[in-house]
């Protein structure tokens, strides 16, 4: 009989706010118990300790970047009643305990730059006998490690978060609802999606949209007389899945995501993505089959261009959602294929778990 396993989940902070554990910890491989997950909190929900969170994290970034310190992302794990160390998002200063680390983007290798001293204590950590496996969250990801890490090849897998399939009714129904949904408001391409979205319930009758992200009070305001959007503020999951629920087309530039949860939440709820392209967005979204992927205008300047109105890259957007709109069998067939990456893809538990529990046993080995 299989030996049941127990995995040590280590966090970089003490509570984590990415949905990424919630799924691991609720949809765990076979034979394999997790520790240390009292304080999970799958995604931080109370505004007020949201904006301290990222108050914090921001600014200790920024400390250590000011004076140069290098400091890899590593942390020293309790020695407990486990058999493997799974290190989330971070690394791992035991150096006895076995250890694997899933990464979703190398800038988290790091507190603070990557400086040339950083990136030599990185690398003396990862190639510890002890550290048995580095699983990047996408191939573009596992791409860039490589260039600063050649040789650490063979200690690399990607490995693709997943999601669980939904259990949701679809009512028919005549309006077609577009979504916006991200925490960070700009920086998620929220005020393009918006530009997009009202332009499109005034052009079309039946349509109507959603955003669900902390709006400043100024974007709100300028869109306020168009009653055919609904604004919601950061909600529980529970929630904001009732909203997924009812939509039909998620309008998601996604411009800073290294991954972004918001594409797999969407389709697991058989939605179909309009996005931008970037970073690993092709490896998320299969162009034409899940969703359309609009190749964006270059950005020179990031921190202002998603803050102010941009008829280029609204007019992109608008142009690929009308093709979802105006086109039902595509809609429907899109919908299809969004769920089928899910329950059987290479974001479902199914096959993550099958890959994960795989590379557990054979670190321990």
């Amino acid at each position: 009989m299989e030996k049941k396993m127990k995995v040590y989940l280590q966090y970089p902070w003490k509570f984590p706010d990415s949905p990424y554990y919630k799924s691991l910890i609720e949809n765990p491989p076979s034979n394999v118990e997790f520790e240390n997950t009292s304080n999970q909190k799958g995604v931080i929900t109370n505004k007020k300790f949201f904006w301290i969170s990222n108050f914090l994290k921001r600014n200790i970034r920024r400390f250590t970047n000011t004076f140069r310190f290098t400091i890899p992302n590593a942390h020293l794990t309790p020695l407990e009643d486990y058999d493997l160390i799974h290190c989330a998002h971070c690394l791992s200063k035991n150096v006895n305990e076995s250890w694997i680390a899933d990464i979703e983007s190398p800038w988290q290798l790091y507190v603070g730059d990557k400086t040339d001293s950083a990136k030599m204590k990185v690398e003396e950590i990862l190639y510890r006998k002890n550290c048995k496996m580095i699983l990047p969250w996408t191939k573009a990801t596992m791409d860039e490690l490589l260039e600063d890490f050649p040789n650490l090849k063979d200690k690399m897998e990607v490995l693709y978060p997943a999601i669980p399939e939904k259990k949701f009714n679809k009512k028919k129904k005549k309006e077609i609802n577009l979504i916006f949904s991200g925490r960070y408001f700009f920086r998620k391409g929220g005020l393009h999606a918006l530009e997009a979205i009202n332009e499109l319930t005034k052009k079309y009758n039946n349509v109507y949209g959603i955003i669900n992200s902390e709006v400043p009070s100024e974007i709100m305001e300028k869109y306020s007389d168009n009653k055919k959007i609904r604004f919601y503020s950061l909600m529980p999951q529970e929630k904001l899945f009732n909203l997924y629920s009812q939509s039909d087309i998620l309008v998601y530039p996604g411009y800073s995501d290294s991954f972004g949860f918001a594409y797999l939440e969407a389709m697991s709820f058989g939605i179909p993505v309009v996005t931008v392209d970037g970073y690993a967005r092709r490896e998320l979204i299969e162009d034409g089959k899940t969703g359309f992927i609009i190749k964006g205008p270059e950005i020179k300047d990031f921190e202002k261009f998603i803050k102010v109105d941009s008829r280029g890259i609204t007019n992109l957007i608008v142009n690929k959602v009308e093709i979802i709109i105006a086109d039902e069998k595509l809609r429907k067939k899109m919908s299809k294929n969004c769920l089928k990456e899910i329950e059987n893809g290479k974001f479902s538990i199914k096959v993550r778990n099958k890959k994960l529990k795989k590379i557990y046993y054979e670190a321990i080995k």
